[in-house]
């Protein structure tokens, strides 16, 4: 299934290419039909196999396997020129299927260990670098003008944003003593800004990954993993494992 799922996200990509389209596009096509064709078979047998279908249905995995399916049967519906902009909409949601990866990987449970333990400093840290990027923006707009291409205080926002995180377009950029000081300032601080969340994601890890006592056993109700080693229940629907 891995493999299946990197090679239909490839035959996707590879789609988008005029030239590759153009002197293969019947046989990614058909490649296509065998790739959904598998995936239905998978998504029908989960749900044939776990005690509460619903519950796998509505759930992000199982979204993600329906979203996967369903856009090559809904094209199908859809095959005037005048809907091209439809079609080619749903084609492109097929590239979700890189998110089936997700419940493959045995890992997968402690990362999401340390990004939830990281929630709380990540939101506070946010918080921190927007209240900064809204107060440089203002002070930008203010010293440099709009005569210098700073219209208003979200243009100036969107150069803090821009210098903060060392994107650096170019299309806006102070052309005053004053303005070039400050924006000196912004980048330093995006050094430092950047190093932040990188750190306390890092730490979490370490933490989640000394502490992992869970399994890879799905539950047989809603197919959801991560349960404790001792576990007898489904931490999720309470179903016996």
């Amino acid at each position: 299934m891995l493999v299946c799922i990197l090679a239909s996200v490839a035959a996707v990509v590879l789609e988008s290419v005029t030239s590759v389209r153009g002197r293969y596009g019947v046989e990614l096509r058909a490649l296509e039909w065998v790739f959904t064709v598998l995936f239905t078979i998978e998504y029908v047998l989960r749900l044939v196999a776990v005690k509460q279908p619903l519950r796998y249905a509505i759930s992000f995995f199982g979204m993600v396997d329906l979203i996967s399916v369903l856009p090559s049967y809904l094209s199908l519906l859809f095959a005037g020129s005048q809907t091209l902009l439809v079609v080619r909409a749903l084609r492109l949601l097929r590239i979700f299927r890189v998110l089936k990866l997700g419940s493959f990987l045995g890992e997968a449970q402690v990362l999401i260990q340390a990004l939830r333990a990281s929630r709380a400093k990540i939101t506070v840290f946010l918080g921190t670098v927007l209240v900064l990027t809204l107060l440089m923006g203002s002070m930008l707009y203010l010293v440099e003008g709009p005569e210098h291409g700073f219209t208003s205080i979200p243009r100036g926002v969107y150069w803090a944003i821009v210098t903060m995180t060392t994107v650096g377009y170019g299309d806006l950029s102070p052309k005053t003593d004053l303005g070039q000081a400050i924006a000196a300032v912004v980048m330093i601080m995006g050094y430092g800004i950047l190093a932040v969340p990188t750190g306390i994601v890092s730490v979490e890890l370490a933490a989640a990954t000394r502490s992992k006592q869970w399994t890879t056993q799905a539950c047989p109700s809603c197919s959801r993993g991560g349960h404790d080693v001792d576990a007898k229940h489904c931490k999720y629907c309470g179903a016996q494992l």
